[in-house]
């Protein structure tokens, strides 16, 4: 046995911060063993394989969500020991709601989840979508201007947190009157958690801001209700179940609590590597200026070598079989999306970054199927618009060596999290374009 191989093995992945910085090799080293293959400190089942990723994802009816977000590590009050040859879906039907998280949407199973899901509708429509992303061009714009004469700063405070926050408030109608007081509590929160709301190395839980978003949402909805108006908070709720039943002010609000603490939190982790990458490889920079029309695939592309989402649970229901191994009813999986976008036999040297990728719109970097991230579309299109205006703004970004070291020697810190992937700040250095 060499020196990396007990590395790999010494090291929990989920405790320690020994693969924070850099899972990737973790990933490889497991996917050889294996692309599903049970880790050795906790029982874990670890899914690094692309399409195995994607059966799970698919399969409600064999996985469930119902502990996504913390796996086991938040305490699992289900008993499973003694139902390891059985069909346990009744068992997590009865002690749902003593599981972490359950009133959230992540951790939600079919028809739950799909009655609570249909409620989006109202929000993330087409219509919806393009009225915000004209929203965002002109944000970007007043954000940029905040921070451009001064030729460089720390890019998540001065410009990644603050747009997220506010264009998912314009996306889900907060009031402009509000919209401050959201901002500031929201990357309050974010500071003093380190980033690491759910899913630390640490082990803690916490519901972090969603209990400040349950109740202004659920105010707004109560409010609307009786005093209807030509807004979106009125179209949220007037929004039904599929069956028709009207939905407690409280379920429709963490359904908005949801897509906002998603949106946001995607489209900063999303916009740290974009901005990353493009200050670290001026190459690709370069052709980027050159031909806007690839930014879109470069997005793509980021999601895929770094996608915001490292992983998520899936609890199985009963006693079955993946990539050809065995796995007993009550045993916790992770799909890890990092090291499935990274799998050969689905992406072609796939280590490597390529703009111009075919199939890089493939990535699982927000998820799969019926749970895939709701501000996927979002985090996209704020990516493309800040992109675009920041290069319109800019002749050159920089990566700030006295932040981040020289180049070949950088120093990056990113979340201490086994579910989210992203860098804690970023420093940049830019040359703004001169006022005609």
């Amino acid at each position: 046995m060499n020196d990396q191989v007990r590395d790999f093995e010494a090291h929990d992945f989920f405790r320690s911060d020994r693969w924070v910085a850099n899972p990737y090799p973790y990933f490889d080293y497991l996917r050889e063993q294996s692309p599903v293959f049970r880790e050795p400190h906790n029982g874990i089942v670890m899914v690094t394989g692309y399409a195995e990723a994607l059966e799970i994802y698919n399969d409600p009816e064999r996985f469930s969500s119902c502990m996504s977000t913390t796996g086991p590590f938040a305490g699992c009050p289900i008993p499973l020991d003694e139902h390891r040859n059985e069909d346990i879906s009744e068992l997590i039907e009865t002690w749902r709601d003593k599981t972490p998280f359950h009133d959230q949407l992540p951790t939600m199973d079919p028809p739950t989840h799909t009655a609570h899901r249909s409620l989006l509708m109202s929000l993330i429509t087409p219509r919806r979508l393009k009225e915000n992303e004209e929203f965002m061009w002109k944000l970007a714009d007043e954000q940029i201007d905040t921070f451009i004469a001064d030729g460089e700063c720390e890019f998540m405070n001065a410009f990644a947190q603050p747009f997220a926050v506010l264009v998912v408030s314009d996306l889900l109608g907060v009031p402009p009157e509000d919209r401050v007081e959201f901002r500031k509590h929201l990357i309050r929160v974010e500071q003093e958690s380190g980033g690491a709301v759910v899913g630390g190395t640490d082990g803690e839980v916490t519901h972090g801001p969603l209990e400040f978003l349950y109740e202004k949402f659920s105010g707004y909805i109560e409010e609307r209700r009786r005093n209807p108006r030509e807004d979106v908070l009125t179209g949220l709720a007037k929004a039904t179940f599929p069956d028709g039943s009207v939905p407690e002010p409280m379920d429709v609000a963490r359904i908005a609590a949801n897509v906002f603490a998603a949106g946001q939190e995607t489209t900063v982790r999303l916009l740290s590597y974009a901005f990353q990458l493009l200050g670290d490889r001026p190459d690709i920079q370069k052709r980027l200026r050159e031909d806007r029309s690839l930014i879109p695939n470069f997005v793509e592309e980021c999601m895929r070598t770094e996608g915001p989402v490292k992983g998520d649970f899936r609890l199985t229901k009963r006693p079955t079989t993946v990539g050809g191994i065995d796995v007993p009813a009550g045993t916790f999986l992770f799909i890890a999306n990092g090291a499935a976008n990274r799998d050969a036999r689905k992406f072609e040297n796939p280590a490597e970054f390529q703009l111009e990728r075919k199939n890089a719109r493939l990535h699982v970097g927000f998820g799969a199927g019926r749970h895939a991230c709701p501000g996927a579309p979002l985090a996209r299109a704020e990516t493309v618009v800040a992109l675009n205006r920041m290069l319109d703004r800019t002749t050159d970004i920089r990566i700030s060596e006295k932040v981040h070291g020289p180049a070949g020697a950088r120093r990056y810190s990113y979340l201490p999290t086994f579910i989210l992937r992203g860098l804690t700040h970023i420093g940049l250095e830019f040359d703004p374009v001169e006022a005609g």
